[in-house]
């Protein structure tokens, strides 16, 4: 037989998701994959259970049913102040996952180079490969989790053609000030680069940590691609509805792209979905303020345990330093993680391009009572060590 493409012959499977299946394997508390264990809102699943009955249940417009484009501009417009045409500036993918890809396939040649900041979201580096590009890493240096700007440009001056910016970050929970998004923009615009944003986490944010929309920055609209999902913010993780926003020529070309990736979103889920597009600011400040509930719970859990970690500043995630357990292989940590102390959790070396093996990372959008179940299991983690 021939043989199979060179091109996604080094790929593995997800790590993240591989670590849900150990979890499952293990009855392990799983603190790996990135969902909640709690219901969406229950306007959007009432307003789906009546989709179920009436319909929608054909193909939408291929970039996305009308409606939900347009509650979805308002939401931007609001929150960003950037005003958008549902019409040519946005088009409705299946996920974020696929957001990324259309916006990278859209953006890029094979030979070009692209930035991400590392550690980063395990996507991201596959996406470049699947393109044809080729990844310059720039590492984000622990604790704060900040960038040498010269480490930066010497990326740019390698000819990137855009860089990948995930803000607020997973799965460090960095949130980018504007003086940081200010560099950023400089250089994009200084080497003529684009900038392709993951904005998943932009409503789990922590005070006083606010988040700065990249394409309001001045001469950055024309420049950025936004790639977003409703999964976070409305705990919808399994809806799989994305979206990319970006000015009208190159969403041109991302129309063409997804629709030869996927055709379309689900037409009955995007009905649903306009529910929640329209909630009032209430429901954000609620989110903001469950959210913090969480991390302060489970990070004061942690603490108490004695464990070593970094606060994250937005998304959900926590880094857990390891190093006293006598690990050379986070992998197998998390392996015995989930065996013998029942918690599941992410080796941190699928996120980073350095050698880093010290790290694993776990996530608190959880209800209290399974934190509480985590927490208690962790507090037997001194029977890791070696």
């Amino acid at each position: 037989m021939r043989t199979l493409s060179e091109r996604t012959a080094g790929f593995t499977d997800s790590v993240i998701r591989r670590m849900t299946r150990v979890s499952i394997q293990y009855g392990a508390v799983n603190l790996s994959q990135g969902f909640p264990d709690f219901d969406p809102p229950k306007e959007m699943t009432d307003r789906l259970a009546e989709v179920a009955s009436i319909g929608p249940h054909q193909y939408a417009l291929t970039w996305g049913a009308q409606n939900f484009r347009e509650a979805l501009a308002d939401k931007i417009e609001h929150f960003s102040g950037m005003k958008v045409n549902p019409d040519t500036e946005l088009v409705v993918t299946c996920g974020s996952t696929e957001a990324m890809m259309a916006a990278m396939m859209s953006v890029t040649n094979p030979g070009d180079k692209v930035v991400i900041f590392s550690p980063f979201y395990e996507n991201y580096g596959a996406d470049t490969i699947l393109s044809g590009a080729t990844p310059i890493y720039v590492p984000l240096i622990p604790p704060t989790f900040h960038f040498d700007p010269e480490v930066l440009e010497d990326a740019f001056r390698q000819g990137a053609k855009a860089l990948i910016l995930c803000n607020p970050s997973n799965p460090c929970g960095k949130v980018f000030t504007r003086e940081e998004l200010m560099q950023i923009a400089f250089l994009a615009e200084k080497y003529d680069a684009y900038v392709i944003t993951d904005e998943v986490y932009e409503h789990i944010l922590y005070a006083p940590n606010v988040h700065t929309y990249f394409a309001t920055l001045p001469g950055m609209r024309e420049r950025t691609i936004v790639c977003n999902s409703l999964s976070k913010t409305y705990s919808i993780t399994g809806w799989r509805l994305g979206y990319v926003q970006a000015a009208p020529e190159i969403i041109d070309r991302v129309k063409k792209v997804h629709d030869f990736l996927t055709v379309g979103a689900a037409a009955p889920l995007m009905e649903a979905a306009v529910t929640g597009l329209q909630f009032p600011d209430s429901y954000y400040q609620n989110l903001q303020a469950h959210y913090t509930h969480m991390k302060d719970l489970f990070v004061s859990g942690l603490k108490d345990i004695g464990l070593p970690f970094t606060e994250p500043q937005g998304a959900y995630y926590v880094l857990l330093d390891i190093s006293e357990f006598g690990y050379a292989d986070d992998e197998q940590f998390c392996l015995d993680l989930a065996e013998k102390v029942g918690v599941g959790a992410v080796p941190g070396s699928s996120f980073f391009r350095e050698d880093v093996n010290h790290l694993i990372r776990v996530h608190f959008a959880k209800k209290d009572e399974t934190l509480k179940a985590a927490l208690d299991r962790l507090a037997d983690i001194g029977k890791m060590k070696r």
